[in-house]
């Protein structure tokens, strides 16, 4: 399509997008960060408080299978709207709980919309962002990085001032129904309007099964994600278990990873516009390769550190790319969504399960876990990419 300037509305539907992403993040990382605080209010050991969070995690994965029905019936802006309304309500059940049944009852609310929600502002951004000569799907995650990073300092700033978890998540609540009123009233008003001007793909021989497309972005989707788990959740472990750091480098290991993210994720678009998408996507799958065999296989502190911030630079991409791409995928709106984030949830689950059951071996260290489940997963990555780039034709390269 030939691309042109936004109008004023498109140009407000933008910027709730990104408002929604942000404060999508920040909920997110308001609640996460009091995690602690939380767990001793409900009085679990560390072990249950896991098994609740995996409890929450398939409920996830139930919202993700039925998703792609209720957007096309609702529409992304009447979930949207709904699931701010559910999300908000939930946050002061989660702080306020103090029984394990009261702390799920508040996740299993929050979780279940959450995937909606995830899905709902990706498409919108993904039909606004082909309407414009430069994208914005990077950007717009890397937003939502930075929502994270603002809830995580509000979650410091809530405990130095004494504020318990219900007191805080009620603040945090008061604050989000705010912002998220003024953004779902400028969001896309309807699905067919922003559907129907988004870059589609092309269409594909008769000869090509319709499901190939979907089956082929849910591989990707779980391999992207246990390369960005692994790179983030593992990077403090492989500083203080591999070379017995202190704490506070560990911690600076996962910053730099988190920076090497976010950055490349506020340049991605303009990367994107000159290189290509799928240039852009070969570039990210070579650093984040070559950071992972830095990172994990180089016996040197310091050289390791500067691996994990490759591994964020080059995995910063892939979601976006692929959230992106099940976007634009024919067919009834948010069907590859929905089984793409299907697959990213049980990558999700297991992803830390088994690095973590590698790095527990005696002959094995963190770094050779890491190494053993993220470079089978580049190459795997790297080959359900481009054989769907193959099956669609290629989306055609924005100008």
């Amino acid at each position: 399509m030939n691309q042109r300037s936004l109008e004023p509305r498109d140009q407000r539907a933008l910027l709730a997008t990104a408002g929604q992403f942000f404060v999508n993040g920040a909920m997110t990382a308001s609640f996460l960060a009091r995690a602690p605080q939380i767990r001793d209010r409900i009085d679990v050991t560390v072990a249950g408080f896991g098994l609740l969070l995996t409890t929450v995690g398939v409920l996830g994965l139930v919202g993700s299978l039925v998703a792609g029905r209720v957007i096309d019936r609702a529409s992304t802006r009447r979930v949207l709207q709904v699931g701010a309304v559910v999300m908000v309500l939930s946050l002061p059940v989660i702080g306020a709980a103090r029984h394990p049944a009261v702390f799920l009852a508040g996740m299993f609310a929050y979780a279940f919309i959450d995937v909606m929600v995830d899905i709902s502002m990706n498409l919108q951004g993904s039909w606004i962002s082909a309407r414009r000569h430069t994208p914005v799907m990077n950007r717009l995650h890397g937003l939502w990085s930075l929502g994270m990073f603002a809830g995580g300092l509000g979650a410091v700033a809530a405990n130095a001032a004494g504020l318990d978890p219900f007191a805080h998540l009620l603040i945090v609540a008061v604050v989000m129904a705010g912002v998220l009123s003024v953004v779902t009233q400028n969001l896309l008003p309807t699905d067919e309007e922003g559907h129907a001007d988004a870059e589609p793909a092309p269409a594909t021989p008769s000869t090509t099964p319709r499901r190939a497309p979907v089956v082929l972005l849910v591989v990707a989707g779980m391999f992207a994600v246990v390369a960005e788990v692994t790179g983030g959740d593992w990077a403090t472990f492989r500083m203080t278990d591999d070379f017995g750091a202190a704490a506070a480098v560990g911690s600076f290991a996962f910053v730099a990873y988190t920076v090497g993210m976010t950055l490349m994720r506020f340049v991605g678009d303009w990367l994107q516009l000159r290189l290509g998408r799928e240039g852009l996507h070969r570039l990210s799958l070579t650093l984040a390769t070559a950071g992972f065999i830095v990172a994990a296989l180089i016996p040197q502190r310091a050289i390791s550190i500067i691996g994990f911030v490759l591994v964020g630079v080059g995995v910063a991409t892939f979601m976006p790319k692929l959230y992106d791409d099940a976007a634009r995928l024919p067919g009834r709106r948010g069907a590859g969504l929905g089984a793409m984030t299907a697959g990213m949830r049980l990558a999700y689950l297991a992803a830390p399960v088994a690095v973590g059951w590698l790095a527990g071996t005696s002959r094995l260290g963190v770094g050779d876990a890491i190494a053993i489940a993220t470079l089978p997963a580049m190459a795997a990555l790297a080959f359900a990419t481009e054989a769907n780039r193959r099956v669609l034709g290629g989306y055609p390269r924005r100008s």
